[in-house]
């Protein structure tokens, strides 16, 4: 009985629970992708891959306290603390290795944490190595504090990336202790939320809010960041792991995010979050039309909640033969029993796509479970 053994019966389970994954290559030639999280479509803005060609190098070369520190680095973070209303941020090469940098230097704090039940999987493995009592606190509600609970640790997203839910941010903030931390994902807001879209935490200005951010969705970019108080910050610059002992981002990539985030404060960026509204109204009213229950919002995150994993892998499969990517999501990306077809508007979706989605859900009589 060797280790591959083990490997090949949960390989097998997986199979026979229709959750196991074949990673793509591409997405097919031809499909409308209603998939990525690129909600602006600056990935391809010219203005944005003309400033990834414009780096002097690709790479990083080490990490930002050896060899890996570059100006642009500074830069992006000047400009991000300002966007997201914070003193100051700091970057990491990926979103999730931002949320576990904050959320397990941030732990020897507090006493207790308390996070929504549908947090990112970043946030649940950080709350995990901090080893601290943690209470799960149904979707967006408010936790029931324990009495002698002196310090807490909050863990919610802002935007909620599955199903495009708000948190009760207004109600979070009224019910901090003055020792408690809220840590707010804001990664499917930036750039879509808020004041030049720079997410619904900007409305509080409160030294016990942290915001994660990501530069990989509206910025269609690479890697994260936390912005906060600045003390905040030089603590995780020198006792965060996932960023003392990772390699920086590279220079390229953050040329990239920089020219990305001046088009989102811009009037053009004004514009796209327009279009893009208009685009989830569009999706919504039509879904609507044909007797398709979607959930009320102008977000561009629309969840088809279909229940079982084979349900909604056989509504991607047909959609897909319609020219419409659109993949199934099931768990562990989400509750057992609420596999789901996650459709995702962008900015640059013309409305022939967008009518194209809507004919092929109604062919297929998509409906929730």
């Amino acid at each position: 009985m060797t280790y591959l053994s083990g490997v090949r019966r949960e390989v097998a389970a997986l199979e026979a629970r229709a959750q196991l994954r074949t990673p793509r290559t591409h997405v097919p030639a031809g499909m409308i992708d209603f998939a990525s999280n690129d909600y602006l479509g600056l990935s391809r803005h010219p203005h944005v891959l003309a400033a990834q060609r414009s780096a002097s190098l690709a790479g990083s070369g080490g990490s930002r306290l050896l060899s890996g520190a570059h100006r642009e680095h500074t830069q992006l973070e000047n400009e991000l603390a300002a966007w997201t209303g914070r003193e100051r941020a700091l970057l990491f090469s990926s979103g999730y290795l931002a949320a576990l940098g904050a959320i397990a230097t941030l732990a020897p704090f507090v006493d207790v944490a308390y996070s929504d039940a549908l947090v990112h999987a970043c946030a649940i493995d950080a709350l995990r190595l901090t080893k601290l009592p943690r209470n799960i606190v149904p979707h967006a509600t408010l936790p029931g504090r324990r009495d002698g609970d002196h310090a807490a640790l909050f863990v919610t997203e802002s935007v909620f990336g599955m199903d495009g839910s708000l948190a009760p941010l207004d109600a979070l903030v009224a019910a901090l202790h003055a020792g408690d931390v809220l840590i707010v994902d804001e990664a499917h807001a930036l750039g879509v939320r808020g004041a030049h879209g720079g997410g619904l935490a900007t409305a509080f200005a409160d030294e016990r809010i942290i915001v994660i951010g990501t530069l990989s969705k509206a910025l269609g970019a690479a890697g994260g960041f936390v912005a906060g108080p600045a003390d905040a910050i030089a603590l995780l610059a020198s006792a965060a792991r996932t960023f003392v002992f990772d390699t920086a981002p590279a220079p390229a990539v953050v040329c990239a995010a920089r020219a990305a985030l001046a088009i989102v404060q811009s009037a053009e960026g004004d514009a796209l979050r327009v279009r893009l509204e208009h685009n989830a109204k569009r999706l919504r009213t039509g879904l609507r039309g044909h007797g398709v229950a979607v959930a009320d919002g102008n977000g561009p995150i629309v969840a088809i909640i279909i229940g079982s994993e084979r349900g909604a892998l056989a509504g991607a499969r047909a959609l897909e033969s319609r020219g419409i990517f659109a993949p199934a999501i099931r768990p562990p990306t989400v509750p057992p029993g609420t596999s789901r077809l996650r459709l995702v508007v962008r900015a640059n979706h013309t409305e022939q796509e967008i009518d194209a989605l809507i004919d092929a859900l109604a062919a297929l009589h998509v409906q929730p479970a």
